[in-house]
């Protein structure tokens, strides 16, 4: 059994392009689509599509490569299911020099650093993605 559905999934997503594969199916969520969405949204993944064939619904996630190089070079999870992490606003700071993203989950929706700043919004640090 699974725990940390988020945790789980950011993983198999980089793990996936780390062996050099296209797509992944995972269980859906709406949480998991939420951020697949913005995944697609920042450019770390090409597309992200629910698929109902079968008894449940799954996630299929078509991943993003250059050349052989995937987009997703590390990922880290900060709010995890034993520590729950929430920042305000004046904490949301750039990852890794402008070149990462820390995805939350605010009361707006799941949104990225940037735009939680923009809409000036703080909430729940899910991950950290470079």
């Amino acid at each position: 059994m699974v725990s940390d559905t988020v945790g789980d999934f950011i993983i198999q997503l980089k793990n996936a392009g780390a062996v050099g594969k296209g797509q992944i199916s995972v269980p859906y969520s709406k949480l998991k689509h939420a951020i697949a969405n913005k995944l697609v949204e920042a450019g770390y993944i090409k597309s992200a599509e629910v698929n109902s064939k079968h008894t449940f619904k799954q996630l299929d996630v078509e991943l993003k490569f250059s050349g052989k190089d995937h987009f997703i070079n590390g990922v880290k999870r900060v709010s995890k299911p034993g520590r729950r992490l929430y920042t305000k606003v004046a904490d949301i700071y750039p990852i890794k020099f402008g070149k990462g993203h820390v995805f939350l989950s605010t009361p707006a929706g799941i949104l990225t650093g940037e735009e939680a700043r923009k809409e000036n919004v703080g909430g729940e640090q899910l991950f950290i993605i470079w």
